[in-house]
């Protein structure tokens, strides 16, 4: 690897690592960056972006930070700061453009589309509930990668598709949809720890496991919870059922994925799936 001394800042660009603890790397809006920290393995340094802590792990003898980019990060370089042994220090990593397509969806429901002042009301108390939820930081000396699939099933929402409910722009998505009939079985990916379950005005019946250093995955529109928050889950446990709860189209599974508070693109954590028929591309 590269470095440049400029000033006193560290200049340590992204660089590809390869290890089966880590996502893969894509360096776009909604992506994830790898950034070479350090190869100094008596202290692990603390790194932030954004004012968020990021997962810092070992891999091939030195210290990374996994680091999720929001959808609305600028094209450019990115800067995040890194604490280790007393010093502070900076390190770069760059974000190159990304177009993602537009969707267009019909929902009968118009409450779903354009909420009524109680909806409201209810959203707002939701949305502080949920944030507790993504924002829970555990201490964990490894992330618990590969995630293993969910689910099987057609896919039939992508993320980071700016969606269009109704003739009217809204939020683009934050995760991916997984189709499959009513009551299929959901699997926990990994490891981990229930932080909340709940019914949501727009999520439906929703469950956040969290895996450690703000790695943390959603299940929602399901139909059954079998899980309640503080339980600690195994990988390939089952977690519930489908089911089309919340603002949907149909019976489906939506699969996000968060880090450092960032909903970013899931595939990235999972290994490659077979195509299946009718897919979104």
């Amino acid at each position: 690897m590269t470095k440049w001394a400029l000033g006193g800042l560290l200049w340590l660009m992204s660089m590809p690592l390869f290890s089966s603890a880590l996502p893969e790397q894509a360096a776009i809006p909604g992506g994830v960056v790898i950034v070479a920290i350090s190869a100094d393995s008596a202290a692990k340094p603390k790194v932030t972006y954004r004012q968020k802590q990021v997962a810092v792990v070992q891999s091939d003898g030195q210290w990374v930070a996994v680091v999720g980019v929001p959808l609305n990060t600028k094209i450019g370089m990115q800067r995040l700061t890194v604490l280790q042994s007393g010093q502070t220090h900076r390190a770069l990593f760059e974000i190159v453009d990304k177009a993602y397509p537009t969707q267009h969806i019909t929902i009968t429901d118009k409450r779903k589309v354009n909420p009524t002042n109680l909806d409201m009301t209810r959203i707002n108390k939701e949305s502080a509930s949920i944030q507790a939820a993504l924002n829970h930081w555990t201490d964990t000396a490894a992330l618990p990668l590969p995630f293993a699939w969910p689910i099987e099933g057609r896919v039939s929402g992508l993320y980071g598709r700016r969606r269009v409910f109704n003739g009217l722009p809204r939020r683009p998505h934050s995760g991916m949809d997984i189709a499959a009939p009513m009551g299929t079985e959901i699997h926990a990916p990994a490891v981990g720890i229930v932080r909340d379950t709940g019914d949501y005005f727009f999520n439906g019946n929703t469950v956040f496991i969290d895996h450690g250093q703000g790695l943390v995955t959603m299940f929602c529109h399901m139909d059954r919870i079998d899980v309640q928050a503080g339980q600690r889950v195994g990988r390939g446990e089952v977690i519930g059922t489908v089911g089309m709860t919340g603002r949907v189209t149909g019976p489906h599974l939506h699969l996000g994925v968060s880090l450092n508070d960032v909903r970013v693109e899931p595939r990235l954590f999972f290994p490659e799936r077979e195509a299946v028929a009718g897919d979104e591309k």
